[in-house]
């Protein structure tokens, strides 16, 4: 198996609201909307969509509910200090919950931490150390 991540799907307690977060809060654009789940224009990475939560845990043969720290984070790495305070910002304003705000990180990096309405935690970070960052824009 290779290193490699073919789609991320999250699953979501209402459609509706996730991709309203998404696409009007922080600009997302819907590729494909089918109805019980949608994708997004991914710039050649990896697509992220969205799932009805139920569903998809039927479809891996799991439970739905959840609770806690699941072990999964998603981080988003830009190119400045700046573009970190912007992204929690637009983030902050449609609707995310800030859990660490922006600043100094202990291993010489910048970024900050939010979870978006269902829980789903997006940690920024820029840093200056190397040029082979896995930069998201």
């Amino acid at each position: 198996m290779k290193a490699h991540v073919s789609s991320i799907l999250l699953g979501v307690r209402d459609m509706d609201r996730a991709k309203q977060f998404y696409t009007e809060g922080l600009g997302w654009k819907i590729k494909n909307d089918y109805g019980i789940s949608v994708f997004f224009e991914s710039d050649g990475a990896s697509p992220v969509g969205f799932y009805g939560r139920e569903g998809l845990a039927e479809q891996v043969g799991s439970g739905p509910a959840g609770s806690g720290f699941s072990g999964l984070v998603l981080t988003y790495v830009v190119r400045s200090e700046a573009r970190v305070d912007e992204v929690m910002a637009e983030a902050q304003k449609a609707g995310a919950k800030v859990l660490k705000p922006a600043g100094a990180l202990p291993w010489g990096g910048y970024g900050g931490t939010f979870a978006d309405p269902d829980g789903y935690i997006w940690s920024l970070g820029y840093s200056d150390r190397g040029t082979d960052q896995p930069y998201a824009e």
